[in-house]
């Protein structure tokens, strides 16, 4: 059985998210979530997924939701943020079906700094679902983990309580990811704060599961945002094991894993750091630096190629008077972005055993 016998194609919510996260937790797989800036990388991203039989995760981070909705407006209020985030999801939505797949549209990182655009992102989502029966995104992310960790519980509490009617999951981050990624730059914490506590999850599982079975724990396993050589950065993915088994230990639960666990800072992660975080639950692992780096390796390929061909709009090597406008035309060189981030987006699915599982 596969999992278009479990969920339908096209962006997913509720009860089917459930499943669809369900699915992969007892199948050993976990979904890339992709930082996407425009539709060019929404569509490379559903591509992607697409051509190997994969669901896929669609996220819009608080500066990339503000470029996709433009660098010249501004972003006071979070106005642009906002604008952005909610439409790219319903441009998502108007695609995500054609393309066979499963996805889940999802916002990423929001710190206390940053409430004013969550609100306005899930007051989209009540109003779609008012309309609908069903919220515009899949899932949102609160990242209050630089806050006390009873503050961020009742925080992340206030807005589960609006998003659990309408079927809409909340992913919170306890522990602090390391680097710096969007305006967040956590280069220099302690730490003690890089590594979560079993004690942590439960409280947070307890709280939560009171309201809804629709979330998901970013927990601190020594995660750090970007790319750095081999041996600077040390994971302990194991430790999510731990977790699981304390908080089945507390619930008397047959289940070996019932937290739904995301891995933040996967970029450049080694194939067993993976293999251990999704044996212990792990469903969603973050993408954004590798992919980032991949979109820029086909344009900056396809100008070093055609730079005679660039130079001027006629004139090239075949004549002077040779016209070059297939050459700059935005769908050629734009395209070629879309490529090379296709097969890094491949790559990370096979990482995570995310492959022919339609």
């Amino acid at each position: 059985m596969g999992l278009l016998d479990i969920v339908p194609a096209g962006v997913v919510t509720g009860d089917n998210l459930r499943k669809l996260f369900a699915y992969a937790k007892a199948n050993k797989f976990a979904i890339p979530a992709i930082n996407c800036t425009s539709t060019s990388t929404v569509n490379a991203a559903l591509e992607a997924a697409r051509d190997i039989g994969s669901p896929i995760i669609i996220q819009f981070s608080n500066g990339g939701a503000a470029y996709f909705a433009g660098k010249g407006l501004s972003n006071e209020g979070q106005k642009a943020s906002i604008l952005g985030a909610v439409a790219g999801a319903h441009y998502v939505r108007s695609v995500a079906a054609a393309y066979g797949i499963p996805v889940i549209t999802h916002s990423d990182h929001c710190a206390k700094k940053l409430l004013p655009w969550f609100d306005g992102m899930v007051e989209a989502d009540e109003a779609y679902f008012k309309a609908h029966g069903e919220p515009l995104f899949s899932s949102h992310m609160l990242d209050l983990s630089e806050d006390p960790k009873e503050e961020n519980i009742e925080i992340c509490l206030q807005y589960l309580k609006r998003l659990a009617p309408m079927g809409c999951l909340l992913e919170m981050e306890i522990g602090i990811t390391g680097g710096e990624e969007d305006g967040v730059n956590n280069e220099n914490v302690d730490n003690a704060s890089l590594y979560t506590q079993p004690e942590d999850i439960w409280d947070i599982y307890k709280a939560f599961s009171e309201i809804t079975d629709l979330f998901s724990i970013a927990a601190a396993f020594g995660n750090v945002h970007g790319v750095y050589a081999p041996g600077n950065v040390r994971l302990h993915p194991e430790l999510l094991g731990k977790h699981q088994a304390y908080v089945k230990e507390q619930l008397k639960s047959e289940d070996d894993k019932p937290v739904f666990f995301v891995f933040h800072g996967g970029s450049g992660s080694t194939q067993q750091d993976i293999n251990i975080a999704v044996s212990h639950g792990v469903v969603k692992m973050n993408v954004d630096t590798d992919t980032q780096w991949a979109y820029l390796v086909g344009f900056r390929d396809y100008f070093n190629a055609k730079k005679e061909y660039l130079a001027t709009q006629v004139g090239n090597p075949e004549g002077a008077s040779k016209p070059n406008k297939k050459y700059y035309d935005p769908r050629v060189f734009v395209r070629e972005g879309e490529k090379t981030m296709i097969k890094r987006i491949q790559e990370a699915c096979e990482h995570l055993g995310n492959v022919k599982r339609n």
